[in-house]
Parts: C-alpha cells; sequence; structure tokens
C-alpha cells in the first residue's frame, strides 16, 4: 500500500537515452518500478510527420507514468507533433534541448537551441495552446563558452515565462565542438552546485538534476537541493538497481522483486513480440544487464548476445541463458568456503 507522502511529478526519472530507451526497454522497467516516470527516445517532428508516426508513438498503457520526448524547433511543427503525443495517450510533452550530436545540431535543435530562448519559448507556446498535458524542456546548464550562470537563468526566465515550469538540466554544459556526444560525457566536470544554484533562483519552478547519477546516496543528497532526479545510463546497465526506488522514494512496503521473478513477467511480453514478428534481439538486448555483478552474468550477457542475434531466435535463447547463469550460481554458492561466526563481547 502506498503512504501519501508529498512528492513531485518528477521526483525520480529515467532519462531518455536514444537506441536504448525505446518501448521494450521501458516495458522492462516498469517491471522493477511502477512509480518512476519514464521517457521515450527522442522522436523527431520530422519523424513524426514525414515517417511511420503509429511506430514512433507505439507504446504500451503499463508504461505509464510516460513522457514523449520532441526534437524540434518550429513552434508549428512542435504544436502539431506534442498533439499527436497527446491523442497518443502520453502524459508529458518534453523537448530536447540538450543532445549535442551533429545531425541534432545540422536540424536546428538540441542543445543549440539553449543559445534561442526566444524561439524555445516559441515552441512552448504553440505546444502548450495544442495541449492540455505538461510541456517541458531537458536542457544543459551551458554551451561551450556560453556557460554563465547568467546566461541560464536568462534562458529559463524566457522559457518558463511561456509557461513551463519543469526543467530537467543535465549538469554538464555541451561542447557543440571539439568534443563527440561520446567524449560529451564525460568532458566538462558535472556541476551540480550550479543546478542547486538555479532552484535556489527559481523555488516555484520544478527542478530535476541529471548527470552521472549511480548511487542511492547521491539520489539522497540531490532530492535535499532539488525537486527530483533523472538517472539514465545506470539504469540501462544495470537495471535492477531500479527495483527498490518505490521502496526509497515512494513509500511503497510491498516485496521487491527477484531478478528471477522479474525475468519471469518479461517472458511473456517477449513471446507477445516474437509473435508479433518482433527479432528477439530487439528484446533480449534490454536483458544483458539484469545480472550485472552476480555469479555468470559474463554467460548470460554472451548467451543473450551471440544467440539472440541469430535468425529465428525464439524464447529458447533466453531460457538457454538463464539455465547457464542458474548453473554458475549455484556452481558459486558451491565454491564458497564457510567462515566462522563472531560475535562482538
Amino acid at each position: 500500500m502506498l503512504k501519501q507522502i508529498p512528492i513531485s511529478d518528477h521526483h525520480f526519472c529515467v532519462a531518455p537515452m536514444m537506441d536504448w530507451t525505446d518501448r521494450h526497454e521501458r516495458y522492462l522497467l516498469r517491471l522493477l518500478t511502477r512509480h518512476a516516470r519514464l521517457y521515450t527516445e527522442m522522436v523527431t517532428t520530422g519523424a513524426l510527420l514525414h515517417g511511420d508516426s503509429a511506430r514512433f508513438l507505439a507504446h504500451d498503457p503499463v508504461e505509464y507514468p510516460l513522457a514523449l520526448q520532441l526534437g524540434g524547433s518550429e513552434p508549428d511543427a512542435m504544436a502539431v507533433c506534442a498533439q499527436m503525443g497527446e491523442d497518443a495517450g502520453y502524459h508529458e510533452i518534453n523537448i530536447n534541448i540538450g543532445c549535442p550530436s551533429d545531425r541534432v545540431q545540422s536540424g536546428r535543435f538540441g542543445a543549440c537551441l539553449m543559445r534561442e530562448p526566444d524561439r524555445v519559448a516559441a515552441c512552448v507556446r504553440a505546444m502548450s495552446k495544442a495541449i492540455s498535458i505538461p510541456v517541458t524542456v531537458k536542457c544543459r546548464i551551458g554551451v561551450d563558452f556560453d556557460d554563465r550562470f547568467e546566461q541560464l537563468v536568462n534562458f529559463v526566465d524566457v522559457v518558463s515565462s511561456a509557461g513551463c515550469t519543469v526543467f530537467i538540466v543535465h549538469a554538464r554544459k555541451a561542447w557543440l565542438s571539439g568534443l563527440s556526444p561520446r567524449q560529451n560525457r564525460e568532458i566538462p566536470p558535472l556541476d551540480y552546485p550550479r543546478v542547486y544554484q538555479l532552484k535556489a533562483r527559481f523555488p516555484e519552478l520544478t527542478i530535476v538534476i541529471n548527470g552521472g547519477i549511480c548511487q542511492w546516496d547521491q539520489v539522497q543528497t540531490h532530492l535535499s537541493r532539488v525537486d527530483g532526479v533523472m538517472v539514465g545510463r545506470e539504469a540501462y546497465q544495470n537495471p535492477y538497481r531500479l527495483a527498490t526506488v518505490d521502496h526509497e522514494l515512494f513509500g511503497f512496503t510491498g516485496p521487491v522483486l527477484s531478478r528471477w521473478q522479474v525475468l519471469e513477467l518479461y517472458k511473456p511480453y517477449i513471446r507477445r513480440e516474437l509473435e508479433r514478428g518482433v527479432r528477439l534481439k530487439q528484446l533480449s538486448r534490454h536483458l544483458l544487464g539484469l545480472f550485472q555483478g552476480q555469479p555468470g552474468a559474463r554467460n548470460w550477457r554472451r548467451t543473450l548476445s551471440e544467440r539472440g542475434a541469430r535468425a529465428g531466435a525464439g524464447i529458447e535463447v533466453i531460457d538457454a541463458a538463464e539455465a547457464q547463469i542458474r548453473k554458475d550460481g549455484d556452481l558459486h554458492l558451491a565454491s564458497q568456503v564457510t567462515q566462522p561466526v563472531h560475535f562482538a563481547a
């Protein structure tokens, strides 16, 4: 049973990650936590307006609460796509103002838009007029040498005046030249105090912090200074970390699922998607980190990677990987030497 506690809708979120947070991954994450807010991969306005919009917007209601992240910079197009997202059932439309890739820059969206707060504000106004669900922004603390706190304050001030009340802030500035997006994941250093400072400057806004968060003590420290935390790569590479989120942050008192239970709950979904023509690799790749740090994890990953990529691979690959890791776990336990228990005097 959930306790009624005053928390932000964005108290704990899983970041939008290209090639990672697709609908299959989000289904798996929802088995681990009922309350974390999930985000789609970034979807561009061009993809929705000129591509297979049904495929890009596809999701299972079990994923709720769920936000759609849009990439774009034309207010009219953003408004139309926001309406498509609301009609599809999403609870929030998030604007990507943080991606540093060359492809995104060439489309005039992502992190480069931090230099154009008026354009972002125009998008927020158009979108908010078109839909009834919240329009939020995910941004950086700065771009290249445009990284003074006053510039960040101006960006938030202009965009919030258009009606955006939720800012998810990656605490690392974006380098749009001289570094690859991969390098920009580690360079320059994170600056969490800058995000704390932003919250102090705008106490009326919901400020969510993002970037390099992978430990519970970090989560608790951040939540004492801002309204929410967004976790990225750690949630994907070590998903079982999310198994206690509902207990730690949302007051849930029920049982914590084991890794094996999570796997058993995911199997019917795998079977369903295989019947729909989805290749096993698209499903099994999200399970690679489920047993991270456990005996046999390497063989688990190897079995899924090698056999899961084969044409016609089915649920038997999951069963084989499970049998292997159970065997490795039993061998590990059997090899342990029992140590005497020493009691304190």
